[in-house]
């Protein structure tokens, strides 16, 4: 199994690209994400890469981080997300926000990668919210990662921000900072207020 490649960037298409190792071209399928930081053609480029063996093909999926590649095994283990769709949604998302959408239980987010209807988005962010905890980013919170609670005062919290018109992924990150600054007591509207100061800047 290839895990990773090494070489020169040869050609770059809409969906994948070309890498050339030691004279052998290699057919790498990518995230939006991954095309977008490729350098020009020519130069040296690395892949982290996700070998898919079927009967009648071997398929290469290329990443530009193990972030990214962690993200596709994953999707790709909820029924319907094949390798198509798992690379849309990391077009359209990436593994921070996606990490934000599915602990918010945000469809709508998810449901803005091609071929992803609210069904099928629906079933992404249930199936992988217990299942974000390893891939979530040092940077974000850790509420990001659904240790905040998902119900009671946080979630009235939560629809009153996205009652105001904020998406419901900002809304959940900020009532979550809000909640560990205020801890475990904090009433409704004391979260919505620090919500707001934390949505504002």
């Amino acid at each position: 199994m290839i895990a990773s490649l090494k070489g020169v960037l040869e050609s770059v298409a809409e969906e994948s690209a070309v890498v050339d190792v030691s004279g052998v071209g290699y057919l790498v399928f990518c995230s939006g994400h991954t095309l977008a930081n490729l350098p020009q053609p020519g130069e040296a480029v690395r892949f982290v890469v996700e070998t898919h063996v079927r009967e009648d093909h071997i398929h290469l999926y290329g990443f530009a981080e193990p972030g990214e590649r962690d993200w596709f095994r994953l999707l790709t283990t909820v029924q319907g997300v094949g390798a198509k769709v798992a690379l849309a949604i990391l077009s359209a998302l990436g593994p921070e926000e996606l990490v934000q959408a599915v602990a918010a239980q945000d469809k709508a987010a998810v449901s803005r990668a091609n071929g992803v209807g609210p069904k099928l988005a629906g079933r992404i962010v249930l199936e992988l919210k217990d299942k974000v905890g390893n891939l979530v980013p040092a940077a974000l919170p850790q509420a990001a990662a659904g240790s905040a609670p998902a119900g009671g005062d946080s979630e009235d919290a939560i629809s009153a921000l996205v009652n105001l018109g904020f998406q419901r992924t900002d809304a959940f990150g900020a009532v979550a900072r809000a909640g560990q600054k205020l801890g475990e007591d904090a009433g409704v509207d004391a979260l919505i207020r620090a919500g707001l100061q934390e949505l504002s800047q």
